[in-house]
């Protein structure tokens, strides 16, 4: 197994790893640095579109664009570049964190106190625009992802240092039942991805590592990573073989230095994921 240097970035707080297998490019967002990327593999190429806010997240749409998760709610950027509201919540000292997609297009945007106190919440956003709080009292919403099977819903507090499941009704997308599937013993677990085993890879901030946990919550793999601060990771390529992951410069602590930390990494061949589904707004 081999680990490259995908997008060499000096990113503070990249996040949010997305395989936009349209375009065959990679999304990713720096945080902090109010910065949307899209890399393509083919060309060697990393696009930046700087936005106004910090942004949690930003996924493909699938009539072309994005959708952003910002400090002050969920936007819309269609083919121009135009930026409409589709959600405003702004709130102080809160902003949009991670994000996700479930299976039938609607978009799971988690917020945080930037403290980290436990005011955050976990929202499901239907294109329509309606929204709804499934989960609050959050302090780090972060890793949201689904079973292959789209029965089971996968979420991470990061301040709960342990993976968590819920039960998913697709049709209705209504997430319930929400229990532990395993705790995270190294580090803070951060974003994950859902492989096509079922199998769930969460990037552990502060533990320099990915772990890779079974359906029923067993640990059975362990990647020492080249950073400090991993934070998301996602599938990609032709196949859904290579393995992304981004990574931070914040955070590293007093004294500390990666000359990767804020790069974008790629495991080639690593693993077999699936493909992401677009916001349907």
């Amino acid at each position: 197994m081999s680990i490259e240097v995908a997008v060499r970035a000096e990113a503070e707080l990249g996040e949010a790893p997305t395989w936009d297998h349209a375009s065959g490019t990679l999304l990713w967002v720096d945080v902090l640095g109010s910065e949307v990327h899209r890399y393509s593999p083919s060309r060697d190429d990393d696009a930046v579109l700087e936005v106004p806010q910090h942004v949690g997240a930003a996924k493909p749409r699938s009539r072309g664009g994005l959708v952003l998760n910002l400090r002050d709610g969920v936007a819309l950027i269609d083919r121009d570049g135009v930026k409409t509201w589709l959600v405003y919540w702004a709130r102080d000292g809160v902003r949009g964190n991670d994000a996700a997609v479930d299976p039938a297009g609607r978009l799971w945007a988690g917020t945080m106190r930037y403290d980290e106190d436990p005011g955050g919440w976990l929202a499901r956003v239907e294109p329509s625009g309606d929204a709804k709080v499934v989960l609050d009292k959050v302090s780090v919403s972060n890793g949201i992802g689904w079973s292959p099977d789209s029965r089971l819903m996968y979420y991470v507090d990061s301040a709960e240092r342990r993976i968590d499941v819920l039960d998913y009704d697709r049709e209705t997308g209504e997430a319930t039942n929400r229990r532990p599937l395993a705790d995270v013993p190294r580090g803070l677990p951060d974003g994950l991805t859902v492989d096509a085993a079922g199998a769930i890879w969460v990037a552990l901030w502060g533990g320099a590592a990915l772990h890779r946990y079974t359906p029923d919550g067993a640990l059975d793999r362990e990647i020492e990573l080249p950073v400090g601060q991993p934070t998301a990771c996602c599938f990609g390529g032709a196949d859904f073989t290579d393995l992304y992951v981004t990574t931070a410069r914040v955070g590293l602590g007093e004294g500390a230095s990666s000359e990767l930390a804020g790069s974008v990494l790629v495991l080639p061949g690593v693993g077999e994921g699936l493909p992401s589904t677009a916001f349907a707004g």
